[in-house]
């Protein structure tokens, strides 16, 4: 046993070059989201990747989901691989799409390029490396086990940066996720290679619009600023909100820090006229505003529930309302993902954390993640619980310029990963 283990980790380290041609692959293909480039090119080369290790693969488009169109078609790959008898199913899903690149790159966001054992670009750590180690990872214990038990199934989705409505969540839906289908799940979200990320917080999106009336600029006293409706509502959650949630914590081990306590970011603004088209070199009209909408991004903790969420932000819109003449306001919901954790006794904790001591020789780190990934699916719509989130990657990096993946982190995590497809197929065969 311990001498195929051995062989697993020598097998992934051989591949080293491997490893780092097919991260820079994925890195190349600029996957935006929004608005959804790239995702068939990605599934396309997946698909082909798969093939040839001997998957069964499908592609599969998530229909009239949230972003989906002709231009922008939400495109998914899944590929499974039955081993010589029965067993389990272990599942690694990888999402696809990448944020925006933002200011601030001393790199070529695109360029994957490899230097002091590190490569740079947009997706690199979220999660276009934990997807390359985890195809590593199973082609290499392929080679060395190719008579393990059970299936092993790898996938790559798109959407989780908005949500996950057009990925995991429509797969879930169509029964790829189910306890009968898939026994364990492995997510190679960047949280450390020493870490086991057990779930994460919850999530309430909302849209706030204040209502105005129209009029001429020069006369605003014959109009209603709904620009300034709004900055009422933003002093209040200021004054009152902002300091309420900053004194509420959770007993969940999140990280980093700060995210042990209740969040809440002002995602956007749009008020007055809309931005011009590029090019037009015009100046804008004199009006008032006559509405303005902002979009919230909460971020809750186990021991909050999401009505309590959504009724502090009413009690302090109807607190405005009371308090600011011709005040009026629409609040829509737009999503909401409750928190979830799995338990450290499930099996794939206990087989990735004994993976860990046997490659990074200490003990591993639990964890929750600030944000939400696509666990949230997994859980609610697949009732999968036996889920974790681990992969190569520093999360303090992700959505940052100049973002990068370690090659030796890269190595580890599949090292990690194959040991634990041992432990869960071979081992308890």
């Amino acid at each position: 046993m311990l001498e195929i283990k051995q062989k697993l980790r020598d097998e992934i380290a051989a591949r080293r070059d491997d490893l780092i041609a097919l991260t820079q692959d994925l890195v190349r293909m600029p996957t935006l989201n929004p608005p959804g480039h790239g995702y068939l090119e990605i599934c396309e080369y997946l698909q082909v990747r798969l093939q040839k290790s001997g998957f069964e693969t499908e592609l599969v488009r998530a229909h009239d989901t949230p972003g989906d169109s002709e231009k922008y078609p939400r495109w998914n790959v899944v590929g499974r691989r039955d081993g010589a008898h029965s067993g389990e199913c272990v599942h690694f899903n990888s999402h696809t799409d990448v944020v925006e690149v933002g200011q601030g790159w001393t790199f070529d966001p695109f360029g994957a390029e490899l230097k002091d054992g590190k490569i740079y670009g947009r997706g690199t750590c979220d999660m276009k490396g934990g997807l390359a180690a985890s195809i590593i990872a199973v082609e290499a214990f392929i080679a060395i086990v190719p008579d393990y038990a059970g299936a092993i199934e790898i996938s790559g989705t798109a959407d989780e940066e908005t949500g996950g409505f057009g990925g995991v969540a429509y797969l879930a839906e169509q029964g790829y996720f189910t306890p009968e289908k898939v026994q364990h799940v492995i997510i190679p979200e960047p949280l450390n290679k020493d870490r086991i990320c057990l779930g994460h917080r919850g999530v309430w999106w909302a849209e706030i619009e204040t209502k105005g009336h129209i009029a001429h600029g020069s006369m605003p006293f014959l109009g209603d600023c709904a620009v300034r409706h709004m900055g009422a509502v933003v002093h209040e959650m200021e004054e009152s909100l902002y300091p309420t949630l900053a004194n509420r914590t959770t007993t969940m081990p999140v990280v980093p820090e700060g995210a042990k306590q209740s969040t809440m970011n002002l995602n956007s603004f749009h008020g007055g006229l809309a931005e011009p088209e590029e090019g037009f070199t015009g100046f804008p009209a004199a009006i008032v505003p006559d509405s303005c909408r902002m979009i919230i991004d909460r971020r809750y903790l186990i021991e909050e529930t999401p009505e309590q969420v959504a009724q502090e932000v009413v009690d302090l819109l109807e607190k405005v309302k009371s308090e600011r003449p011709k005040f009026d306001y629409v609040l829509n919901e737009m999503w909401q993902v409750a928190p979830t954790m799995t338990e450290k006794s499930a099996p794939v904790v206990t087989s990735v954390a004994g993976a860990i001591e046997e490659v990074l020789g200490k003990k591993p780190e639990y964890v929750v993640s600030p944000g939400t990934y696509d666990q949230k699916h997994i859980d609610r719509i697949g009732r999968m619980k036996n889920c974790i989130a681990y992969g190569p990657g520093i999360l303090d990096l992700a959505h940052q310029p100049d973002e990068y993946v370690g090659v030796e982190d890269m190595i580890e995590s599949a090292q990690v990963m194959a040991l634990t497809l041992f432990d869960l197929l071979v081992n308890n065969d």
